[in-house]
Protein backbone atom coordinates (compact mmCIF):
# COMPACT_ATOMS: atom_id res chain seq x y z
CA UNK A 1 0.00 0.00 0.00
CA UNK A 2 2.69 2.24 1.02
CA UNK A 3 4.14 2.04 -2.49
CA UNK A 4 0.78 3.13 -4.09
CA UNK A 5 0.17 6.07 -2.41
CA UNK A 6 3.46 8.27 -4.33
CA UNK A 7 2.08 7.21 -7.58
CA UNK A 8 -1.71 8.48 -6.50
CA UNK A 9 -0.27 11.69 -5.14
CA UNK A 10 2.14 11.82 -8.63
CA UNK A 11 -1.67 11.40 -10.59
CA UNK A 12 -3.50 13.84 -8.00
CA UNK A 13 -0.77 16.07 -8.91
CA UNK A 14 -0.72 16.53 -12.54
CA UNK A 15 -4.58 16.03 -12.71
CA UNK A 16 -4.76 19.60 -10.57
CA UNK A 17 -2.46 20.80 -12.62
CA UNK A 18 -4.35 19.88 -15.52
CA UNK A 19 -7.57 21.33 -14.08
CA UNK A 20 -6.07 24.73 -13.93
CA UNK A 21 -7.92 27.38 -12.51
CA UNK A 22 -10.24 24.81 -11.09
CA UNK A 23 -7.84 24.24 -8.75
CA UNK A 24 -4.49 26.19 -7.58
CA UNK A 25 -1.42 26.31 -5.91
CA UNK A 26 0.17 28.03 -2.84
CA UNK A 27 3.72 28.84 -2.54
CA UNK A 28 5.66 25.92 -0.44
CA UNK A 29 8.11 28.50 1.82
CA UNK A 30 10.33 25.23 1.92
CA UNK A 31 11.36 24.77 -1.38
CA UNK A 32 10.88 28.06 -2.97
CA UNK A 33 8.10 26.47 -5.73
CA UNK A 34 4.53 25.86 -5.12
CA UNK A 35 2.01 22.77 -4.50
CA UNK A 36 -1.44 22.14 -5.37
CA UNK A 37 -4.41 22.77 -3.29
CA UNK A 38 -8.11 22.38 -3.98
CA UNK A 39 -9.06 25.55 -1.70
CA UNK A 40 -9.69 27.72 -5.15
CA UNK A 41 -12.03 24.91 -6.00
CA UNK A 42 -13.78 24.15 -2.64
CA UNK A 43 -14.38 28.36 -2.42
CA UNK A 44 -16.34 27.95 -5.30
CA UNK A 45 -18.74 25.09 -5.04
CA UNK A 46 -19.23 25.24 -1.16
CA UNK A 47 -21.97 27.80 -1.33
CA UNK A 48 -24.76 25.90 -3.27
CA UNK A 49 -24.35 22.89 -0.44
CA UNK A 50 -26.52 23.67 2.02
CA UNK A 51 -27.66 22.22 5.45
CA UNK A 52 -31.62 20.98 5.53
CA UNK A 53 -33.50 20.88 8.84
CA UNK A 54 -36.40 19.08 8.90
CA UNK A 55 -39.76 18.40 11.25
CA UNK A 56 -42.70 16.89 11.06
CA UNK A 57 -45.17 14.03 12.13
CA UNK A 58 -45.25 10.39 10.84
CA UNK A 59 -47.51 7.72 10.89
CA UNK A 60 -46.35 4.23 12.48
CA UNK A 61 -47.64 0.90 13.17
CA UNK A 62 -48.26 0.36 16.57
CA UNK A 63 -46.90 -2.56 17.68
CA UNK A 64 -49.42 -3.13 20.89
CA UNK A 65 -52.57 -3.75 18.00
CA UNK A 66 -50.33 -6.87 16.87
CA UNK A 67 -51.94 -8.69 19.68
CA UNK A 68 -55.60 -9.79 19.88
CA UNK A 69 -55.70 -10.22 23.59
CA UNK A 70 -54.77 -6.69 23.77
CA UNK A 71 -56.64 -5.04 21.09
CA UNK A 72 -59.91 -7.09 22.75
CA UNK A 73 -59.84 -4.77 26.01
CA UNK A 74 -58.14 -2.36 25.07
CA UNK A 75 -59.25 0.47 22.59
CA UNK A 76 -55.49 1.16 20.76
CA UNK A 77 -54.97 3.03 17.77
CA UNK A 78 -53.82 0.68 14.76
CA UNK A 79 -51.21 3.41 14.14
CA UNK A 80 -49.58 6.31 16.34
CA UNK A 81 -47.54 9.68 15.46
CA UNK A 82 -44.71 10.58 16.36
CA UNK A 83 -42.84 14.21 15.77
CA UNK A 84 -39.33 13.19 13.73
CA UNK A 85 -36.54 16.36 12.97
CA UNK A 86 -34.00 15.48 11.48
CA UNK A 87 -30.63 17.28 9.37
CA UNK A 88 -29.57 16.40 5.77
CA UNK A 89 -27.97 18.35 2.40
CA UNK A 90 -29.24 20.05 -0.54
CA UNK A 91 -27.90 21.64 -3.27
CA UNK A 92 -28.28 24.59 -5.02
CA UNK A 93 -29.17 24.41 -8.72
CA UNK A 94 -31.24 27.23 -9.56
CA UNK A 95 -30.14 30.17 -7.61
CA UNK A 96 -32.67 32.29 -9.18
CA UNK A 97 -35.77 30.80 -8.62
CA UNK A 98 -34.52 28.88 -5.23
CA UNK A 99 -34.53 25.46 -6.51
CA UNK A 100 -32.59 22.61 -4.35
CA UNK A 101 -31.92 18.73 -4.96
CA UNK A 102 -31.79 16.52 -2.15
CA UNK A 103 -32.92 13.03 -1.08
CA UNK A 104 -36.51 12.02 -0.52
CA UNK A 105 -35.90 10.47 2.19
CA UNK A 106 -34.63 13.43 4.06
CA UNK A 107 -37.56 15.04 3.80
CA UNK A 108 -40.08 12.77 3.60
CA UNK A 109 -42.90 13.03 6.11
CA UNK A 110 -41.86 16.56 7.05
CA UNK A 111 -44.50 19.73 7.69
CA UNK A 112 -41.32 22.36 8.11
CA UNK A 113 -38.22 22.59 5.84
CA UNK A 114 -35.22 24.81 6.94
CA UNK A 115 -32.53 25.66 4.66
CA UNK A 116 -28.92 27.16 6.09
CA UNK A 117 -26.36 28.36 3.52
CA UNK A 118 -22.69 28.36 4.46
CA UNK A 119 -22.27 31.92 5.71
CA UNK A 120 -25.22 31.25 8.34
CA UNK A 121 -28.40 33.17 6.32
CA UNK A 122 -31.73 30.96 7.02
CA UNK A 123 -34.89 30.77 4.64
CA UNK A 124 -38.28 28.74 4.76
CA UNK A 125 -38.42 26.49 2.22
CA UNK A 126 -40.94 24.11 0.59
CA UNK A 127 -41.27 20.09 -0.63
CA UNK A 128 -42.29 21.17 -4.81
CA UNK A 129 -41.95 17.03 -5.00
CA UNK A 130 -40.94 14.07 -4.15
CA UNK A 131 -40.17 10.62 -6.14
CA UNK A 132 -39.04 7.61 -4.02
CA UNK A 133 -38.04 5.34 -6.57
CA UNK A 134 -35.17 7.27 -7.40
CA UNK A 135 -34.97 9.24 -3.96
CA UNK A 136 -35.19 12.43 -5.34
CA UNK A 137 -36.89 15.42 -3.96
CA UNK A 138 -36.96 18.65 -5.14
CA UNK A 139 -37.35 21.81 -2.70
CA UNK A 140 -37.70 25.78 -3.57
CA UNK A 141 -36.18 28.36 -1.18
CA UNK A 142 -38.74 30.86 -0.22
CA UNK A 143 -38.21 34.43 -1.34
CA UNK A 144 -34.06 33.62 -2.62
CA UNK A 145 -31.86 35.90 -2.92
CA UNK A 146 -27.84 36.29 -2.49
CA UNK A 147 -27.71 32.45 -3.31
CA UNK A 148 -25.12 30.45 -5.76
CA UNK A 149 -26.02 27.57 -7.33
CA UNK A 150 -23.60 24.81 -8.60
CA UNK A 151 -23.49 23.99 -12.20
CA UNK A 152 -24.81 20.27 -13.67
CA UNK A 153 -22.28 17.75 -15.15
CA UNK A 154 -23.00 14.92 -17.08
CA UNK A 155 -22.73 11.75 -14.85
CA UNK A 156 -22.56 9.59 -18.50
CA UNK A 157 -19.26 11.10 -19.30
CA UNK A 158 -17.65 10.07 -15.54
CA UNK A 159 -15.30 7.06 -15.29
CA UNK A 160 -13.70 4.91 -13.07
CA UNK A 161 -10.74 6.34 -11.19
CA UNK A 162 -12.39 10.60 -11.90
CA UNK A 163 -11.35 12.29 -8.51
CA UNK A 164 -14.57 13.73 -7.05
CA UNK A 165 -15.32 15.61 -4.05
CA UNK A 166 -18.33 14.64 -1.33
CA UNK A 167 -19.75 18.02 0.42
CA UNK A 168 -22.17 17.90 2.77
CA UNK A 169 -23.36 18.19 6.76
CA UNK A 170 -22.25 15.04 8.42
CA UNK A 171 -23.50 13.88 12.11
CA UNK A 172 -24.20 17.55 12.30
CA UNK A 173 -21.09 18.96 12.40
CA UNK A 174 -21.98 21.88 9.75
CA UNK A 175 -20.53 21.74 6.43
CA UNK A 176 -17.59 19.24 5.29
CA UNK A 177 -15.47 18.67 2.40
CA UNK A 178 -14.20 14.92 1.56
CA UNK A 179 -12.40 14.04 -1.62
CA UNK A 180 -12.32 10.76 -3.17
CA UNK A 181 -12.61 8.47 -6.39
CA UNK A 182 -15.26 6.90 -8.71
CA UNK A 183 -14.86 3.29 -7.31
CA UNK A 184 -17.31 1.92 -9.33
CA UNK A 185 -20.33 2.84 -11.92
CA UNK A 186 -23.89 1.32 -12.47
CA UNK A 187 -24.49 -0.20 -8.98
CA UNK A 188 -27.67 -2.06 -8.48
CA UNK A 189 -29.51 -4.00 -6.30
CA UNK A 190 -29.00 -2.02 -2.77
CA UNK A 191 -32.53 -1.01 -2.14
CA UNK A 192 -35.90 -2.20 -3.10
CA UNK A 193 -36.34 1.63 -5.04
CA UNK A 194 -37.10 0.67 -9.16
CA UNK A 195 -34.40 2.79 -10.50
CA UNK A 196 -30.59 2.40 -9.32
CA UNK A 197 -27.84 3.60 -11.48
CA UNK A 198 -25.55 4.68 -8.43
CA UNK A 199 -22.21 6.31 -8.86
CA UNK A 200 -19.86 4.61 -6.31
CA UNK A 201 -17.19 6.51 -4.24
CA UNK A 202 -14.46 6.08 -1.69
CA UNK A 203 -14.97 9.96 -0.80
CA UNK A 204 -16.35 9.79 3.26
CA UNK A 205 -19.77 9.95 3.34
CA UNK A 206 -21.86 9.33 6.17
CA UNK A 207 -25.29 10.52 7.79
CA UNK A 208 -26.05 13.93 7.33
CA UNK A 209 -24.05 14.26 3.99
CA UNK A 210 -27.42 12.37 2.04
CA UNK A 211 -28.51 14.83 -0.24
CA UNK A 212 -25.27 16.56 -0.71
CA UNK A 213 -23.48 16.90 -3.51
CA UNK A 214 -20.70 15.18 -5.91
CA UNK A 215 -18.85 17.09 -7.25
CA UNK A 216 -16.06 16.55 -10.24
CA UNK A 217 -12.81 18.72 -9.98
CA UNK A 218 -14.20 20.69 -12.71
CA UNK A 219 -16.62 22.22 -9.76
CA UNK A 220 -19.69 20.57 -11.59
CA UNK A 221 -22.34 18.35 -9.92
CA UNK A 222 -22.11 15.11 -11.11
CA UNK A 223 -23.94 13.02 -8.64
CA UNK A 224 -26.54 14.04 -4.78
CA UNK A 225 -25.08 11.63 -2.12
CA UNK A 226 -27.31 9.21 -1.32
CA UNK A 227 -26.53 6.00 0.92
CA UNK A 228 -23.28 4.23 2.48
CA UNK A 229 -22.74 0.61 3.31
CA UNK A 230 -21.84 0.69 6.56
CA UNK A 231 -21.93 -2.04 9.58
CA UNK A 232 -21.43 0.22 12.05
CA UNK A 233 -23.07 3.14 10.53
CA UNK A 234 -19.96 4.98 10.17
CA UNK A 235 -18.12 5.29 6.79
CA UNK A 236 -15.93 2.44 5.54
CA UNK A 237 -15.07 4.12 2.39
CA UNK A 238 -18.15 2.61 0.32
CA UNK A 239 -20.85 5.65 -0.61
CA UNK A 240 -23.10 6.46 -3.39
CA UNK A 241 -24.37 9.47 -4.54
CA UNK A 242 -27.60 9.11 -7.40
CA UNK A 243 -25.88 10.32 -11.48
CA UNK A 244 -26.96 13.90 -12.04
CA UNK A 245 -28.48 13.28 -15.29
CA UNK A 246 -31.39 10.81 -13.37
CA UNK A 247 -31.47 13.63 -10.49
CA UNK A 248 -32.09 16.17 -13.38
CA UNK A 249 -34.67 14.53 -15.18
CA UNK A 250 -36.96 13.69 -12.21
CA UNK A 251 -36.53 17.30 -11.13
CA UNK A 252 -37.52 18.82 -14.44
CA UNK A 253 -40.70 16.87 -14.35
CA UNK A 254 -41.38 17.86 -10.39
CA UNK A 255 -40.56 21.05 -11.66
CA UNK A 256 -43.41 20.99 -14.26
CA UNK A 257 -45.68 18.80 -12.70
CA UNK A 258 -45.02 18.07 -8.76
CA UNK A 259 -44.61 14.56 -9.83
CA UNK A 260 -42.66 12.01 -12.33
CA UNK A 261 -45.08 10.21 -14.75
CA UNK A 262 -43.07 6.74 -15.64
CA UNK A 263 -42.52 5.63 -19.27
CA UNK A 264 -42.40 2.61 -21.31
CA UNK A 265 -41.75 1.11 -24.65
CA UNK A 266 -42.94 -2.70 -23.89
CA UNK A 267 -40.15 -4.66 -23.25
CA UNK A 268 -38.06 -6.81 -20.52
CA UNK A 269 -34.18 -6.44 -20.94
CA UNK A 270 -31.39 -8.56 -19.30
CA UNK A 271 -27.77 -7.77 -19.02
CA UNK A 272 -25.23 -8.65 -21.74
CA UNK A 273 -23.27 -11.92 -20.79
CA UNK A 274 -19.49 -11.10 -22.33
CA UNK A 275 -19.20 -14.66 -22.61
CA UNK A 276 -21.75 -15.62 -25.28
CA UNK A 277 -21.36 -12.20 -26.89
CA UNK A 278 -17.75 -12.16 -27.98
CA UNK A 279 -16.20 -8.79 -28.25
CA UNK A 280 -19.03 -6.71 -26.70
CA UNK A 281 -18.47 -6.18 -22.57
CA UNK A 282 -21.73 -3.71 -22.13
CA UNK A 283 -25.23 -3.55 -23.25
CA UNK A 284 -28.53 -4.34 -22.30
CA UNK A 285 -30.29 -7.16 -24.38
CA UNK A 286 -34.03 -7.36 -25.47
CA UNK A 287 -35.56 -10.61 -23.62
CA UNK A 288 -39.04 -9.62 -24.80
CA UNK A 289 -41.30 -7.95 -26.20
CA UNK A 290 -45.02 -7.06 -25.40
CA UNK A 291 -47.57 -7.04 -28.81
CA UNK A 292 -48.53 -3.95 -29.88
CA UNK A 293 -46.35 -2.09 -27.86
CA UNK A 294 -44.07 0.86 -28.95
CA UNK A 295 -41.17 -1.59 -29.29
CA UNK A 296 -42.74 -3.78 -31.76
CA UNK A 297 -44.26 -1.16 -33.46
CA UNK A 298 -40.45 0.67 -33.92
CA UNK A 299 -39.61 -2.89 -35.42
CA UNK A 300 -37.27 -3.92 -32.28
CA UNK A 301 -37.05 -7.67 -31.88
CA UNK A 302 -36.26 -9.79 -29.35
CA UNK A 303 -32.24 -10.81 -29.25
CA UNK A 304 -31.32 -6.94 -30.36
CA UNK A 305 -28.59 -5.68 -28.17
CA UNK A 306 -29.39 -1.87 -26.85
CA UNK A 307 -25.88 -0.50 -27.03
CA UNK A 308 -26.74 3.42 -26.90
CA UNK A 309 -29.92 5.49 -26.22
CA UNK A 310 -29.87 9.13 -28.11
CA UNK A 311 -26.73 8.36 -28.44
CA UNK A 312 -25.38 7.81 -24.78
CA UNK A 313 -23.80 4.19 -23.94
CA UNK A 314 -25.88 1.76 -22.18
CA UNK A 315 -23.51 -0.28 -19.67
CA UNK A 316 -26.42 -2.12 -18.41
CA UNK A 317 -30.18 -3.26 -18.82
CA UNK A 318 -31.17 -1.24 -15.28
CA UNK A 319 -29.08 1.60 -17.42
CA UNK A 320 -31.19 1.16 -20.01
CA UNK A 321 -34.74 0.76 -17.90
CA UNK A 322 -34.09 3.64 -16.10
CA UNK A 323 -33.70 5.83 -19.47
CA UNK A 324 -36.39 5.02 -20.24
CA UNK A 325 -38.45 5.05 -17.11
CA UNK A 326 -37.37 8.80 -16.70
CA UNK A 327 -38.35 9.59 -19.91
CA UNK A 328 -41.54 11.78 -20.67
CA UNK A 329 -44.31 10.30 -22.02
CA UNK A 330 -44.42 11.13 -25.92
CA UNK A 331 -40.53 11.60 -26.05
CA UNK A 332 -39.00 9.74 -29.00
CA UNK A 333 -35.59 7.69 -28.15
CA UNK A 334 -33.33 6.62 -30.53
CA UNK A 335 -31.87 3.02 -29.73
CA UNK A 336 -28.36 2.28 -31.52
CA UNK A 337 -28.38 -1.67 -31.91
CA UNK A 338 -26.72 -4.92 -32.90
CA UNK A 339 -29.00 -7.39 -34.60
CA UNK A 340 -27.20 -10.80 -35.50
CA UNK A 341 -23.47 -8.78 -35.15
CA UNK A 342 -25.12 -5.66 -37.87
CA UNK A 343 -25.66 -2.06 -37.07
CA UNK A 344 -29.21 -0.46 -36.45
CA UNK A 345 -31.05 2.29 -35.18
CA UNK A 346 -34.81 2.66 -34.28
CA UNK A 347 -36.63 5.41 -32.64
CA UNK A 348 -39.17 4.30 -29.85
CA UNK A 349 -42.32 6.95 -29.10
CA UNK A 350 -42.40 6.61 -25.14
CA UNK A 351 -45.71 5.40 -23.73
CA UNK A 352 -47.15 5.69 -20.42
CA UNK A 353 -46.58 3.27 -17.50
CA UNK A 354 -48.32 2.14 -14.48
CA UNK A 355 -46.34 1.47 -11.68
CA UNK A 356 -46.11 1.81 -8.12
CA UNK A 357 -43.81 3.94 -6.25
CA UNK A 358 -41.62 1.70 -3.92
CA UNK A 359 -40.96 2.48 -0.70
CA UNK A 360 -37.03 3.13 0.79
CA UNK A 361 -36.40 0.24 3.14
CA UNK A 362 -32.63 -1.11 1.96
CA UNK A 363 -30.80 -3.98 3.80
CA UNK A 364 -29.80 -2.98 7.23
CA UNK A 365 -26.06 -2.27 6.42
CA UNK A 366 -27.51 0.18 3.62
CA UNK A 367 -27.56 3.78 5.79
CA UNK A 368 -29.31 6.62 4.07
Amino acid sequence: MNAVRPLLLAMLVMTLTALQPAAGQIPDMKTGGSVPTLAPLVRRVTPAVVNISVHGRVREDNPLYRDPLFREFFDVPRQIEKEVSATGSGVIVDAERGYVLTNNHVVEGTSAVQITTKDGRQFSAKVVGRDPPTDVAVLQIQNPAGLKALPFGDSDALDVGDFVLAIGNPFGLGQTVTSGLVSALGRTGLGKQGYEDFIQTDAAINPGNSGGALVSLRGELVGINSAIISPAGGNVGIGFAIPVNMARKVMEQIVVSGRVERGRIGVSLKDLHPSINKGLNQGAVIAEIVADSPAEKAGLRKGDIVTAADERPIRTAAQLRNTIGLARVGEEVRLTLLRNGAPLTATVRVAPATEPSSALAGPNRLVR
